[in-house]
């Protein structure tokens, strides 16, 4: 049984692993705070150990655990009312982005969507005022086109930022309807990620197990550290992460 296990576990060296933990605990914080990100710290840094087809099923489990580890403490916080706007049109933005991605070359999108994120978010940085609510109506756009970035990109969460840091004031609520949508997304790519056979392979399952410790960490401190911000910090935090979204975006169009 131990030879077994033995065999599924990644041949990393002991300074690999604390490396890889490091990264994760890092990745996890960021998601702590803000309800979203880790993939834009982890993704980049561990191609240097795993291939993106391994690191991408990886942390869609990992953050559809992270998920429900935010939201439960902020549970009594979460906003019904933006969660019944969003949920359907994100699961019609799922569908049409599995669609897409099985029939069509979706990088003109990634580049589009890339230069809004970023327009607007160095816009919102650049103009720093007091809450000014959103239309219930920028529901239909964040919520489908987040929900067909998750299914093309493996990232949607920065579109459901922008929206709730337009309609609530609590921190708390932006936070754990933000981590509750992210979930909902999760499983809708991990669904899709057991269909298409990704973790038929045990490895994978097991190496998540073994960065849990890092990813409750992480989180852990990126909640107690999100208590202290104030509504003004947060917002500016989670729009800087906007920003580092866009280019991201910007930049795998531009990698090929």
């Amino acid at each position: 049984m131990l030879e077994t296990l033995a065999a599924l576990v990644p041949a990393f060296s002991p300074l690999d692993w604390l490396f890889i933990e490091a990264i994760m605990v890092l990745a996890y914080l960021i998601f702590g705070v803000a309800g979203f990100g880790s993939a834009l710290v982890a993704g980049p840094l561990l191609t240097s150990w795993m291939p993106l087809s391994r690191i991408v099923p990886l942390l869609v489990m990992l953050d559809f655990l992270a998920s429900f580890h935010n939201w439960l403490p902020d549970r009594r916080a979460i906003a019904g009312r933006e969660l019944k706007r969003l949920l359907p049109i994100l699961l019609l933005g799922a569908a049409l982005g599995t669609y897409l991605l099985m029939r069509t070359d979706a990088r003109l999108l990634m580049l589009w969507l890339g230069l809004f994120v970023v327009a607007y978010s160095t816009y919102s940085l650049l103009t720093p005022k007091g809450f000014r609510q959103l239309a219930p109506a920028w529901s239909i756009p964040a919520g489908g086109v987040g929900g067909l970035c998750g299914a093309l990109f493996g990232s949607g969460g920065f579109l459901y930022a922008l929206y709730l840091n337009g309609r609530l004031e609590d921190k708390n609520a932006i936070r754990g309807t933000q981590s509750f949508l992210i979930g909902c997304s999760a499983s809708i790519r991990i669904v899709l990620l057991l269909i298409a056979g990704a973790y038929s392979d045990g490895s994978l399952l097991l190496l998540a197990v073994c960065l849990l410790p890092a990813m409750l960490l992480g989180g852990w401190i990126g909640r107690h550290l999100q208590r202290r911000l104030s509504r003004e910090r947060f917002t500016r935090l989670v729009t800087w992460l906007v920003l580092v979204s866009g280019v991201t975006l910007i930049g795998r169009y531009l990698a090929g």
